[in-house]
Order: C-alpha cells, then sequence, then structure tokens
C-alpha cells in the first residue's frame, strides 16, 4: 500500500486530513467489522484528524442537504473571502476579486470574519450551497458563538481537540444547525476521535439495507449499532468508504446487485432488506419491514 494518497481521493479532497491506516482486512470479529474489512480491500485505509475545527464545522453546514459537487464551490468561495488564503483549500473567486475581502492577513481569525460578515454578501458568497440565506445566518451565529466562549477558530480547536469527546459532542449539539452527523463529522475529521461513524443518508441506508442495524432504526440508532460493533481506529474511515461504496455500488434506487450477485462486492454479507432483484423494486428497509409484518 502506497505512503501517498490514490488518484481516487475518499477523503474529502487535498485538504481532508488523515493518514493511512494500517489495519487487516479480513479478520472482523462482528459482522459490521467485516462488512468495513470488506471495504478496506476496496478503498484507500485512512485514519483522520487534523482540519481546522471550524472551518469543518462551517463546511459541514455547507454540506447539509445538499451534495459535495454543490457545497465543495461555496466552500471554496467562502474562503477566498472571509478565510486567510489557507493553502489547503482551493478557492475560487479568484477573477473576481472574491478573495480581497476579509482575507488580507494571514492569521486572520476565521470565525472573528465571519462573526463580521454581511449576512446577505455571505448568502451570496455560499449560494451554490442551496438553503443559503438560512446557511448563512447559521454560520454567522456559530462564528459569534465561538468567537464568544473560544475567543476564536484557535480556541475552538483545541476544545475539540483535547476536550473530552463526551462534553464535545454534547457541545456541538447545543449549537443552533448543529446536528449529530455535523457533530460526528467535526468529532472525526478535526479530532481525529476514535470510535466515531457519523451517519449521513449512505451510511444509514446502506447499513439497515445489509442488516448492520434494525430496518427501522434512526440515524442515531445506526450509529450507535456501528460505533458498538466497529473498532474505534476502524470507524472513520468505514464512515468514508460506506459513502463512497453507496455511490458507487448500493446507491438508493440502482444498487449493484440489481445486476446480479457478481456486481456486488458485499453480496455475500448483504440481506438486501428493501431490495427485490426479481422485481427490481427498491423500498426503504423500513418499508420492506412494515410490509413483512
Amino acid at each position: 500500500m502506497p505512503a501517498d494518497e490514490p488518484a481516487e481521493n475518499i477523503s474529502g479532497g487535498d485538504g481532508g486530513g488523515g493518514a493511512f491506516a494500517a489495519f487487516d482486512a479480513g479478520d472482523g470479529e462482528t459482522r459490521a467489522e467485516a462488512v468495513v474489512d470488506v471495504l478496506g480491500e476496496l478503498y484507500w485505509r485512512k485514519a483522520y484528524g487534523g482540519q481546522d475545527a471550524f472551518e469543518c464545522l462551517v463546511r459541514t453546514v455547507l454540506s447539509q442537504n445538499t451534495s459535495d459537487k454543490a457545497s465543495q464551490p461555496a466552500h471554496d468561495a467562502l474562503m477566498a473571502r472571509y478565510g486567510a488564503g489557507d493553502d489547503d483549500t482551493d478557492a475560487g473567486g479568484d477573477d473576481d476579486g472574491a478573495g480581497d475581502a476579509g482575507a488580507d492577513e494571514d492569521d486572520a481569525d476565521l470565525a472573528a470574519a465571519l462573526a463580521a460578515a454581511d449576512r446577505d454578501e455571505l448568502a451570496d458568497t455560499i449560494s451554490s450551497a442551496g438553503l443559503y440565506n438560512q446557511k448563512s445566518k447559521t454560520i454567522v451565529a456559530l462564528a459569534d458563538r465561538v468567537v464568544d466562549e473560544y475567543g476564536g477558530a484557535d480556541g475552538f480547536d483545541e476544545f475539540v481537540r483535547s476536550g473530552d469527546p463526551d462534553e464535545v459532542r454534547e457541545t456541538l449539539l447545543d449549537m443552533n444547525g448543529v446536528g449529530p452527523k455535523t457533530a460526528d463529522c467535526v468529532l472525526l475529521f478535526a479530532g481525529g476521535r476514535g470510535g466515531v461513524f457519523p451517519v449521513d443518508t449512505h451510511v444509514h441506508r446502506i447499513s439497515r439495507r445489509i442488516g448492520l442495524a434494525p430496518p427501522d432504526a434512526d440515524h442515531e440508532a445506526v450509529r450507535e449499532h456501528l460505533e458498538a460493533a466497529v473498532p474505534a481506529e476502524k470507524c472513520g474511515f468505514g464512515h468514508t468508504a460506506m459513502i463512497q461504496f453507496g455511490r458507487e455500488y448500493c446507491s438508493a434506487r440502482t444498487p449493484a446487485c440489481l445486476d446480479g450477485p457478481d456486481a456486488c462486492p458485499m453480496a455475500d454479507r448483504c440481506d438486501r432488506v428493501g431490495v427485490d432483484a426479481a422485481s427490481g423494486d427498491i423500498v426503504d428497509p423500513a418499508d420492506a419491514d412494515a410490509a413483512a409484518d
């Protein structure tokens, strides 16, 4: 396994942070761990941590209810206008002067800049992410709180990285606009915390479809099942790899198994809850479970 990140990157780009995670695939002691080990044979195994906590929080807010394709340009534009010119961000906006406002100082504090931002201007900057009026309101409120309680982005970063994980998660969940997935992503990608398995739409669907969690489990119940069954050092990779698996093989409407068991590398470990390969009908696992009753 090469030390460098491969061309196909499931970590969120050059700014994803983290390093190769050398765990043995194929020796899972639980079914969920065995599934993650299969993913470890498909994708570059990676451990996470190292992102700036406040930027990570902002990035995750931007990603809510939209795709990476839509949220990434919004993040880049935001960093170009309000950030400190971080080399890890492929910031756009050079041609329209977007980088001229709020980013003149190399040591500019992103939280302070966003706390002072004009909301209409911020909304326009992040418009590609959708729901930009609500997201701009959330981001400014989060920035205000981070500046008031932690003195800025650096203080917040220290809290996320060194604070008690349960306290950090509870604090994040107390912030307006921050749900469980957002809190867990900050703990994972910024804090580098082991045992954190964020549950997004892909993870929620796939875990129940495979049979790793009850068909009617909500996002929090799925998280609890996965974190209890997957070793701490494999949880972060399991999250990103399951997302990639959902995009490549186990999509919501056209899972690969419709083309036969040989089309999916997870075929021998999957219950295919809600998937009728004979008819091609696909329903949410919870609906399939209710129909069976």
